[in-house]
Parts: structure tokens; sequence; C-alpha cells
């Protein structure tokens, strides 16, 4: 209380100075509640999506070389998954997968397809969005960081997809630079001067893009909003406009850019939810983060070794493949006094149940015959198990096709068509090094029915096994 609030002994006027304090008392308590009031009771609702994240870099998952303070506490108060999973191995059709609530089997967009001049295949008119269901319900909608689902021409723009705001990269290539020569406010290109798009420049796009999450909560903390960010770190190149508290480590200069990225991750992230407090509204938001593959890098490479991104041998595979090593991300849910804090579950979901879960949560009905192959978390969320379901799915179309799926803890992987079935026991082995398909056919019959039923035909995405030298990298270590 201010001093000017204490009164005197033997004050006379201490009911004068008193009624300002409670005016001010009220004012305090009731000003968080006159904004839930006003957003009709309807939580806020931000999803982090980190670019190349590995499930290891984060040290509440056991890194310990780089410093993640800020999700280690999100972790501690919120819940922590050991076994959340990626619509797919690569960003377009993983954030795809995340947006529409479908999996890869009926999914329009399954693999990363390149558009010249600038950006890539994009989703069609008719598929519908979480930010067209949320903004329908009356929440404003931003899309910042990066969007890569087609460009502001197209049927697959963000502001032609539910996004009132886009700000940051269309084109996930242009992505790549850190000091890119140019961003994009809505549809509306603006230049950077002093950056070469090359690695060099004034400007590092990152401060950019956090300061514009700042000022999204900001103008809309009176009413319900919806963030996707989409934040481009630790995804390469590694360039980075200060090396920080890494820069007289022993490392190489990626080694040291890499970790430099990833605390710049996670203090952004701070600064988010240190707004959401100073607004008033962390208490009415749901946040949740996650990574959009596993790790982009082999256990024996120069990022993999060090950061021990394969867990001690404990995920196999990586980026692009279909193994628990590419499936699998970090992922967090904070929400107080609704996420359970502290709690740690290795109950799988995946993207395709964000939608389902937004829906549920604000009480939205989706379009007529639109079915998500997702189901809602929002129990699993608060601390119930997660849903049943009968299998996940998913496939990649990058350099050839491969599928996977799994059901209960059984995984199949297919690298290729005309590629044998692998089965793995996920519970005794996680890091599947023991192909189980020669002594369990039952499985095996089973796993090709479910990669049959899980997916629809579409011409972009023909079935075809991929050249020799990719399948054998792939299968590495498989048998």
């Amino acid at each position: 209380m201010p001093g000017w609030c204490v009164p005197a002994a033997g004050d006379s006027t201490f009911m004068k100075k008193l009624l300002p304090c409670l005016f001010l008392l009220v004012a305090v308590v009731t000003e968080p509640l006159a904004r839930a009031a006003s957003s009709g009771g309807k939580p806020n609702i931000i999803f982090i999506l980190s670019d190349d994240l590995a499930m290891g870099d984060v040290g509440a998952y056991g890194q310990k070389l780089i410093q993640t303070p800020v999700l280690d506490r999100v972790a501690r108060e919120g819940t922590r998954y050991l076994q959340a999973y990626t619509g797919t191995s690569v960003c377009a059709p993983a954030r795809s997968s995340l947006m529409t609530g479908l999996h890869m089997g009926h999914c329009p967009v399954r693999a990363n397809r390149e558009i010249q001049p600038e950006g890539q295949m994009p989703l069609p008119a008719s598929t519908f969005t979480v930010a067209q269901l949320l903004k329908a319900q009356g929440y404003a909608t931003a899309c910042i960081g990066k969007w890569g689902m087609g460009m502001f021409d197209t049927t697959g723009s963000p502001l032609k997809k539910g996004f009132d705001h886009f700000f940051g990269y269309n084109c996930q290539r242009h992505a790549h630079s850190y000091f890119p020569t140019y961003l994009y406010n809505d549809d509306q290109r603006f230049e950077l001067p002093g950056n070469d798009g090359k690695g060099v420049g004034q400007t590092y796009a990152q401060n950019l893009i956090a300061d514009e999450t700042i000022k999204f909560v900001r103008a809309n903390r009176d009413r319900p909003f919806f963030l996707f960010y989409s934040i481009t770190l630790p995804h390469g190149r590694h360039e980075i406009d200060d090396l920080g508290i890494y820069r007289d480590k022993p490392w190489s200069q990626t080694q040291k850019a890499y970790a430099a990225q990833v605390t710049r991750l996670d203090r952004d992230i701070g600064r988010l939810l240190d707004t959401l407090a100073q607004v008033g509204v962390e208490k009415n938001t749901l946040v949740m983060f996650a990574g959009d593959n596993g790790s982009s890098f082999a256990e024996d490479s120069e990022i993999g070794r060090l950061f021990d991104q394969a867990m001690g041998g404990q995920l196999r595979g990586f980026k692009r493949t279909l193994y628990e090593g590419g499936l699998r991300n970090a992922a967090f849910a904070w929400w107080p006094n609704v996420v359970p804090a502290g709690r740690v579950t290795d109950e799988p979901w995946a993207f395709w149940d964000f939608l389902p879960t937004v829906a549920e949560l604000t009480g939205a009905t989706l379009p007529r015959g639109y079915r998500p192959d997702g189901y809602s978390l929002l129990s699993f969320l608060r601390g119930g198990p997660a849903p049943k379901r009968d299998y996940f799915y998913w496939e990649l179309h990058e350099v050839g096709s491969i599928q996977a799926v799994r059901f209960g803890n059984w995984k199949a992987v297919r690298n290729g068509p005309s590629r044998p079935i692998e089965i793995y026991d996920l519970k005794g082995d996680p890091s599947e090094s023991r192909n189980l398909a020669a002594t369990r056919p039952d499985l095996v019959a089973y796993a090709e029915s479910a990669m049959k039923a899980a997916r629809v035909d579409d011409p972009n995405w023909p079935m075809k096994d991929p050249p020799e030298r990719k399948r054998k990298a792939a299968t590495k270590k498989a048998e």
C-alpha cells in the first residue's frame, strides 16, 4: 500500500485518505476479472512452435550445456510431455497438421514443396484451420514468426486462413536467414536496410518478431486472442547477433551459435510470459509449446554429439525419418491453476489433436462435414488420461514415401512402399533397436492394414520408394 495511505496517529483525515486506497484496491483486484468478463470467459490461447528444437536441447529433458531457465520453469509450473508427436518430421506438413487437425493420411500438405520465386505449396481454399475456428468465436488471431503454407496471393495465405494479423517470414526458405533483407507485416513487405540475407546485418529478425508478440498481447489484452508464435529459432542457418554466455566456450562456432539460439528462444518466451502477467491475463491463458519435429541432426553430428540430442541413445532417428527421434518433440502445457504443475506424462498425443482441443475448450462447432483426425486433449491437459485411439499415423514424401503407425506401445515403420514393415516395442525398446517383424507377423499384418486404412490417395503424394542410397541412410541400424 502506498505510504500516503497509512494514517498518522490521531489523523482526523483518515477516512479522506482511506477512500482513494479502497478504490485502488478494488481496481487492482477487479481489473483481471473485468478482462476475463470482457472476453466472455473464453481463455486466450497461445501455441509456441519452435523450428527444429530437439527434446534433448532443453534442461527439463536433461540438457546440461545449454541454459533454458524459462522452459525449465514452464515444466515446473505446468506439464511436460515425454511422448508428444509432430504431424510429421519436416516443417510445412507438420505445421499444416497442427493448423488443420489432420494427420498425414488426410492432410493436403505431406512434404515440403517449394514454389518459386517465393513460398511453399499452399493449403487449399477448402481447408479449415484452427485460426478460422477461433476467429468465428470472436478471437483476435495472429501468426507471428514463420508461416510456410502459402504466399499471400494463394489460397494458403495466413490472412485467408483465419489470421487477422501476420508478421515475419511467409516463405520457409526465406526464413533460413536471420538477417534477411525484408520481412512482412500482414501482406506488406518492408525492407531491412543493412542486412545482406547471408548472415551479416544490422537487424536480427527474431528481435522484431519477439517484439511483435508483445505488441499483439498488449493490444488485445481486453478480448480473447489466439497467438500462433511460430518462432524460427534454432533452425539453421545458425546465425546469432550475440553468442552471450557461450562466447568463450571451447566449442566450434556452429555449436556456440546453436546454443545461443536455443537460449535466445528461451529468453523470448520468457518475455512473452512476463507480458501475460503484466497485463493481468496469465490466469486466463493456455500456453502450449512444442518443437516442430525431433532433432535435426544425427547422433554423431557436430551438434547432435556435443549436446546429446539422442538423449544417451534413447531416441533413434532425426528430422526426415519416422523413427521416434524424428517424431517426438519437446512439449509443454502451461495454464496456472488449470494445467497441473510439475506433471510429467508419457501418454502420447499429436499435433492433429490441437484443433479438436480448441473446439471443445471454446465450445465451437466444426463446419458440417469437417472431420479432424485428432481427439480433444482438454481433459488430459487438466490432469486426466490421454484420449484412447486405434492408432497414430504418419507419412512423408521428401525423397520417397515413408510411413509409420503407432498402436498401443507398438510402432511400425516402412521406409518405402515396397520395403518390409519393421516392428518395435516402444515400451521395452524405445530406441527402436530390435526389429520384431520376423517373430510378430500378426503385428505386421495389423500395421499394414492400418497404413492402408489411414490414408487417402492424393495425386500430389504418390507412394514411391526412395533412391537406394537414401533408403540405406534412413534404415541405418534398422535390423
